[in-house]
């Protein structure tokens, strides 16, 4: 909202220093200090409100050291990360921009899905929450609006430069600009490899030279397979207290700088990477949405003082898989997003290989202590603190790693 006022008066009426609005950056910056302040500010507003409405953790008796004393801590506290996220962006964010109308989407959905799982978790007295066939469809749900958007929407296209860059005349080969189109594609983007664009559209040439309109036969379900584990990958790790929202910020703050040159021509033309219009516009929602995890963090580190419960996780999954899509780095997640997809992993395997032991020798074994695999860690007398540092250790790793991608194939 404050940036079209200022941006009218700064056409109308040139007011002095309005036009710096137009800047991403500066936007971003304003979105950061905003977000992290309400969060800190007004956090604790909301954790008296959920405390007075008696919105406590119920704990199950899993043997954990200090688990007893979580019982009653407030939770819903992904009420904290949603508001200072959006507030923010209702700011100084283009409301017409389709990327950030998508993510705006994404965080009410997911956060509404999370808010009702936790809501017949305390209120119903239900601990098991919301039935996970709901849950399922509705991260379907927004998965086939995501890829349906991003598919069909005109405003979501990539930048394909054609023709050669150089011609001969005489003999001498003189340099040339390559024509830039802006077309529609499904085309994304292979880590370590040099010529890293793969379009999912090759995986049904087969079906004739009209086959690029049939696209979106594998690219809707792409999404919705990312949307759907990467939101349960969150909602795994939210286990111990300063866990999911670190290493979500740490992911967060890695596919901001690949939201920044991937909108940004010339940062994009210089890393040879793919140019996405608009997109850059994401960057002010992903500062938000870092100074949110931040400043819930003031409250959610250990000892916590309140819990993001689902409201928070699924919103925090949700957000990160729609990132990624939208900058074409979908196939990147299982490197920067390593700690989710870890987690997600070792309570399949952990279940697959029980089943099947019981069903094999008639008692189940198990592969970990327990898991999520943090509880393992617990379970093996590792301090929750140990835990989370060395969980967001290995995060920064990732991320680096992620990032260097853009110069490493």
């Amino acid at each position: 909202m404050l940036y079209y006022l200022f941006d009218y008066l700064h056409r109308e009426f040139g007011l002095t220093g309005a036009g710096v609005f137009q800047y991403i950056t500066f936007r971003s910056a304003l979105a950061i200090i905003v977000s992290l302040g309400l969060s800190t500010i007004f956090g604790k507003r909301v954790i008296n409100f959920l405390r007075s409405q008696q919105v406590g953790e119920t704990v199950r008796e899993l043997g954990l050291e200090g688990q007893k004393e979580k019982a009653g801590t407030p939770t819903m506290g992904g009420l904290i990360i949603i508001g200072a996220t959006l507030i923010p962006v209702l700011l100084f964010a283009k409301l017409n921009n389709i990327y950030v109308i998508l993510l705006i989407v994404t965080t009410l959905w997911m956060g509404t899905i999370g808010f009702i799982d936790d809501y017949i978790k305390i209120f119903k007295k239900d601990k098991q929450g919301l039935k996970g066939i709901f849950k399922v469809v509705g991260q379907v749900g927004l998965g086939l609006i995501v890829g349906t958007v991003l598919y069909f929407h005109p405003g979501v296209t990539v930048r394909d430069e054609t023709g050669t860059n150089y011609r001969y005349e005489n003999g001498t080969r003189i340099e040339i600009q390559p024509v830039a189109q802006y077309e529609k594609s499904t085309a994304t983007t292979i880590p370590f490899v040099k010529n890293n664009e793969f379009d999912y559209a090759e995986l049904i040439s087969f079906m004739g030279d009209d086959y690029r309109d049939w696209a979106w036969l594998i690219f809707i379900p792409v999404v919705i397979f990312i949307v759907t584990a990467i939101s349960n990958g969150a909602n795994l790790t939210d286990g111990i207290d300063g866990l999911a929202a670190g290493t979500s910020a740490i992911s967060v703050v890695a596919l901001g700088i690949f939201t920044f040159v991937s909108g940004n021509v010339i940062f994009s033309s210089y890393l040879n990477i793919m140019y996405i219009p608009n997109s850059g516009e994401m960057t002010i929602f992903i500062a938000a949405f870092v100074g949110a995890l931040i400043g819930f963090l003031w409250y959610n580190s250990y000892p916590a003082t309140v819990f993001m419960g689902d409201t928070g996780s699924l919103t925090i999954g949700g957000v990160i898989a729609v990132l990624a899509i939208a900058v074409r780095k979908e196939l990147l997640v299982p490197l920067l997003c390593g700690i989710f997809i870890v987690e997600n992993f070792s309570v399949v395997l952990q279940v697959s290989y029980f089943k099947y032991t019981k069903k094999r020798f008639g008692e189940g074994r198990r592969i970990f202590l327990m898991s999520p695999l943090h509880h393992h860690y617990q379970k093996k007398g590792y301090h929750e603190s140990k835990i989370v540092t060395r969980f967001w250790v290995v995060g920064i790793l990732l991320a680096i790693l992620s990032i260097v991608t853009l110069k490493l194939r």
